[in-house]
């Protein structure tokens, strides 16, 4: 039970990798929040762990402050704290600069990078008031590679290694670790709709010569959030099966 009696918050919780990873926290023993917009599948979500008391679902906008605000206040009222912020949310809305409209630029910077910004920024101050908590931070190695066609994805997640490095330097002296985890290609509802040529050339790019699962990605915040990584601050773990060597 590496998270026994740990509050964790976990954006876009509902499906794919975040829904594993709050499956993972509550499995070691945490109080698991998952926080979502699409509030049909939080809920379903909810009632197929309904046996379990302890995963809560709270319905909010990451790039809506004050949704950020009540959220984070509803959490404190139940638990009285919070130890972990998973910021896991994220779009993608992919195509190449010529052809990319500012609009689909907007939509990917506020969820992925402002959305990331305004959840800590709403947590932060009772972390730093327990002098404790840990930060983490959804990042993707086209952030530090970058992608053809996603200019506005791989500007967010490289924004976010940014944030991860700084708020690791301002953050560490009052007890909280921050840091992100780097996904490769990935199995999820998003890649489901990738034509199976596409996926056979990503498997080809990768070292393993396979694509990673949700839980892989889950595995890795599981041990950046225990104390088994209680010296780990400001790093980004890449988890892609050696895609970047």
């Amino acid at each position: 039970m590496r998270l026994e009696g740990k509050v964790a918050l976990i954006t876009g919780g509902a499906n794919g990798i975040g829904k594993v990873t709050a499956q993972e926290f509550l499995h070691e023993g945490a109080n698991v929040v998952i926080s979502d917009f699409n509030e049909e599948a939080g809920r379903k979500m909810q009632n197929e762990l309904g046996n379990d008391k302890r995963i809560t679902f709270i319905p909010a906008d990451v790039t809506d402050t004050e949704q950020v605000e009540w959220m984070v206040q509803k959490i404190l009222e139940k638990y009285g704290k919070i130890d972990i912020l998973v910021n896991n949310a994220g779009i993608t809305i992919d195509g190449l600069l010529t052809k990319m409209d500012e609009d689909s630029w907007e939509k990917v910077i506020s969820v992925n990078l402002s959305g990331v910004f305004k959840c800590t920024k709403a947590v932060a101050p009772f972390m730093l008031e327990q002098g404790a908590g840990v930060i983490l931070n959804a990042s993707s190695v086209v952030g530090i590679h970058g992608n053809i066609g996603q200019t506005n994805y791989a500007a967010t997640k490289a924004g976010v290694i940014g944030l991860t490095k700084s708020w690791a330097k301002e953050f560490g002296p009052k007890g909280i670790r921050v840091n992100a985890v780097a996904p490769g290609f990935i199995e999820t509802d998003m890649t489901a709709k990738v034509p199976q040529k596409v996926l056979d050339m990503m498997k080809a790019k990768t070292p393993l010569r396979k694509l990673g699962r949700s839980r892989d990605i889950a595995s890795a915040y599981l041990f950046l959030a225990s104390d088994d990584a209680s010296y780990i601050n400001g790093s980004i773990l890449s988890v892609d099966g050696g895609l970047v060597i």
